[in-house]
């Protein structure tokens, strides 16, 4: 079955592409905040992109679980709240120790010397973050730290599996980016500078029990961090934002 942004011309597909990647940006950087309403004539004048890209890039941002349409009511930024997060955190915990696994148990040297590389980057990034980094240099860390968990996982050779991973860890981003508005956490991310290293070198002399045990605990220390900032309803952390957006 062909899908309505398959059949738009190659103009309409690209404008499309571009307001999915600008929303799906804003909500995962906390810059939309959840429960919000997103106004389809709003959204287009926010980005300057029409009407008809905006609403196919809505519905498959709806389809990510990242937006919700409410029947006769539009469009809104997905909720969250601290009941989401543990299961978020539980199943990552499930599938990426699996994949983990998988992945230690096939890596070669050269998937040795790229999560080595990968590492050395995301660390670099983490020691320029400043106690309040700026939002470019915040995204390059997110970039690069979801890079060095996703060649964690790269040789589980499974691109199901992996792709079900990387949306999960988008998800977790979200959170992260909200938590850090009202509450940052400097020492946070300090400890999970530190872990990232035992999960690297635990990898990599192939201890894969040890490897997953740092893996699970690094995502529990995360969680823990984030109780009391992520509300217990389908709400944002408190923050002074309005309901509606565009």
């Amino acid at each position: 079955m062909t899908s309505a942004a398959e059949k738009a011309p190659p103009e309409a597909r690209n404008l499309s592409e571009q307001a999915h990647d600008r929303i799906r940006r804003d909500i995962l950087r906390g810059e939309l905040f959840p429960g919000v309403k997103l106004h389809i004539e709003g959204i287009s004048e926010r980005y300057g992109i029409g009407i008809a890209p905006v609403r196919e890039a809505l519905n498959r941002l709806s389809s990510e679980g990242l937006v919700e349409r409410k029947s006769q009511r539009g469009f809104f930024v997905a909720g969250i709240s601290m009941a989401g997060l543990e299961e978020l955190v539980k199943t990552r915990i499930w599938l990426e120790t699996l994949a983990l696994r998988e992945s230690i148990a096939q890596g070669d040297v050269a998937w040795e010397e790229n999560l080595v590389l990968a590492y050395h980057r995301l660390a670099r990034t983490n020691r320029r973050m400043p106690d309040a980094s700026g939002r470019d240099l915040a995204e390059e860390w997110e970039h690069l730290h979801k890079a060095f968990h996703m060649l964690l996982l790269e040789r589980c050779g499974s691109s199901w599996l992996l792709g079900f991973c990387s949306t999960m860890m988008d998800q977790a981003v979200r959170y992260r980016s909200l938590s850090m508005k009202v509450h940052p956490n400097v020492q946070r991310r300090e400890g999970a500078a530190a872990e990232h290293a035992a999960i690297l070198a635990a990898a990599i002399d192939r201890k894969t029990d040890l490897a997953c045990e740092l893996l699970t605990e690094h995502y529990r220390a995360t969680l823990e961090a984030l109780r009391g900032v992520v509300g217990g309803d389908e709400t944002a952390p408190t923050a002074g934002t309005g309901r509606e957006a565009g």
